[in-house]
């Protein structure tokens, strides 16, 4: 196996350096990820533009990644050499109340790979067994990279509970939206609803299995609502946008006693209309990242055919051109949906 391995280091904003280091020596309790593919999300380029509160520099980005195990620690059972698997980034005390009590998502000590700790964006990667999740040996590993936004979106649906039998609204078609309705259709909503102001990211949503789409800069929400589900509306609103304007509307055209959740991280201070939010004694809920059960859910739902994830890879890049991504990204946010890095093609050379 190599001795050496290369590693992206952001070392300012706009400002990625390649190292040359050891491929690291694992711990006991460790596995050592030839890592495969990395997905780029809307958080690494805040920490591409600077514009990230929790992010200090230099940092090694990638949290969003599919890989192959190379070795493992003399501890760790249940895995074997060549399994495919992905890696959850979050890390966490074990000792604070969330973690205490299932939800280590929460933690108070919370860090994330690729933010507040070195990320799997390296050829290779020593991950904490805990923390790695095998995936089918099926799996395009393109696939296996997008589970962790998928795990997000299965998180957040699930904030509600059983949607079983549920009309849903999704605000928002991006990469988030789009996984949180298909998940929502997924786990059994009757009729899922997607509003953006992007032609092109709503007939992404259409193709992808939702039963309705709308501009929002042509047609107004709420006749959206009555049209798609009659005076009853949405039993519940997720918010994948995550703005004053798309909160405005969930809170103003929501059913009377029905529920909102937040699932897109708002970029300021909020400035909505909680008198009616208490007038219409709406439940306003919010979701934050995703625990282990739903990596498993995630990765059943694409085992079952339920999830199309092909339709939302935009574009590959390889391990060398990683800045070209975050340029690209920026010159086509429009039609731009989920960019991969492959880190195994360095300078185009595999």
């Amino acid at each position: 196996m190599d001795k050496m391995m290369i590693q992206q280091v952001m070392t300012e904003p706009g400002k990625i350096e390649f190292r040359q280091i050891p491929v690291p020596e694992i711990a006991d309790d460790q596995i050592l990820v030839k890592i495969m593919y990395i997905g780029v999300c809307g958080s690494d380029i805040h920490v591409y533009h600077g514009k990230h509160p929790f992010t200090k520099y230099p940092v090694t980005q990638g949290h969003e990644v599919s890989g192959e195990i190379v070795a493992l620690g003399k501890g760790v059972k249940g895995f074997s050499v060549g399994q495919r698997v992905t890696i959850e980034p979050q890390v966490v005390c074990g000792k604070c109340y969330p973690c205490r009590h299932g939800k280590y998502n929460l933690c108070e000590e919370l860090k994330v790979m690729g933010f507040q700790t070195t990320g799997t964006a390296s050829t290779y990667f020593a991950a904490p067994a805990e923390r790695v999740t095998p995936i089918p040996q099926t799996m395009d590993f393109k696939d296996g990279a997008m589970i962790e936004p998928l795990a997000v979106a299965v998180h957040a649906v699930r904030r509600m509970g059983d949607v079983s039998g549920l009309n849903v609204c999704v605000i928002g078609a991006g990469p988030i939206g789009n996984l949180v309705a298909q998940v929502a259709k997924a786990l059994g909503a009757t009729k899922v609803m997607v509003t953006d102001v992007s032609d092109y990211r709503l007939s992404l949503a259409k193709e992808c299995g939702v039963d309705a789409v709308y501009n929002t800069t042509k047609v107004d929400f709420g006749d959206a609502m009555v049209e798609t589900f009659g005076p009853d509306k949405a039993d519940v609103i997720y918010d994948c946008a995550g703005n004053d304007i798309t909160m405005g509307q969930a809170i103003k055209y929501a059913r009377k006693g029905s529920t909102i959740i937040l699932v897109a991280v708002y970029a300021g201070m909020a400035n909505v209309d909680l008198a009616v939010l208490n007038d219409h004694e709406l439940d306003l809920n919010t979701t934050m990242m995703y625990r282990h059960e739903d990596y498993v859910k995630a990765i059943e739902l694409v085992g079952q055919g339920k999830i199309e994830l092909k339709k939302l890879q935009s574009k590959t890049f390889p391990f060398s051109d990683y800045l070209d991504a975050y340029k690209y990204i920026d010159a086509n946010r429009e039609k731009t949906m989920k960019v991969l890095i492959d880190v195994q093609d360095f300078n185009g050379r595999k």
